[in-house]
């Protein structure tokens, strides 16, 4: 079977669309995966979603300019739907983070990776929690069902929708709003830890608040953290399930 030059030009474009997807998910195209295995993981995924279908005979293959403008308009809206998905895990992040501002690790950091950031001992503890439940709850299944509906919504080499930044905004908003509920039972914690010891350094002057509050507060924490665990986890399963509509939310008409 003779593969002409318009197939592989859809098949390339489709590939793009992927690889702008996939880059932003940290399970499946992190920058802690190397650039073969995401190459390859490309390949597979294109392979599988985008039958190959045969051409009809009269069906012409771009010109060089308009193939480029293709290849623009395909990372263009794998950024988009992949935004959605990269900003879910920031929520899981923004989380993290804010459990460890008051917990005693504030002033430890380690570099994530994944997230390309530095964070808490307790924050990336979360985080690499949440990882792993994400693909036990097939997070990445549903991220993959929404990438083979994008082709469906928006066809490989057709028109460029019309855009608004109005759904960015918005979903930009509400997921920094749900890191913070998220984060917020610890958070509360330790903030009523902090007054009980405000009031104590009133009451006793004489009693070294700092050092006794620092290993309060990690106990704190850790203990906080793992007595929310049963009442976060199902708020965070609400968040993964409703991954796919973010991300077609983003180029949807």
């Amino acid at each position: 079977m003779l593969i002409s030059i318009a197939q592989t030009q859809i098949f390339f474009l489709a590939f793009t669309r992927i690889m702008a997807v996939v880059i932003h998910i940290p399970n499946l195209g992190g920058s802690t995966i190397p650039n073969q295995v995401r190459i390859a993981l490309g390949l597979i995924l294109t392979i599988i979603l985008i039958p190959w279908a045969p051409l009809p005979e009269t069906t012409e293959s771009l010109a060089l300019l308009a193939f480029a403008a293709a290849i623009l308009r395909e990372i263009i809206i794998g950024t988009l739907i992949g935004y959605a998905a990269i900003m879910t895990f920031s929520a899981i992040s923004i989380a993290g983070e804010t459990m460890g501002l008051g917990s005693g690790f504030g002033s430890d950091r380690i570099f994530n990776p994944a997230m390309e950031q530095s964070v808490t001992p307790i924050g990336q503890l979360f985080v690499v929690i949440t990882m792993l439940y994400f693909m036990a709850v097939d997070g990445h299944h549903i991220a993959l069902f929404a990438l083979q509906k994008s082709f469906s919504l928006v066809p490989v080499n057709s028109p460029m929708p019309v855009f608004s930044a109005e759904p960015i905004l918005r979903l930009t908003a509400q997921l920094i709003v749900v890191g913070i509920q998220i984060a917020f039972p610890i958070f509360a914690a330790l903030l009523l830890a902090d007054i009980t010891l405000a009031l104590i350094s009133r009451v006793a002057p004489q009693i070294q608040v700092y050092f006794l509050g620092l290993p309060l507060k990690i106990g704190l924490s850790m203990l906080a953290l793992g007595l929310t665990m049963s009442i976060v986890f199902p708020y965070i399963r609400n968040l993964f399930d409703s991954l796919g509509t973010r991300m077609l939310s983003m180029i949807a008409k």
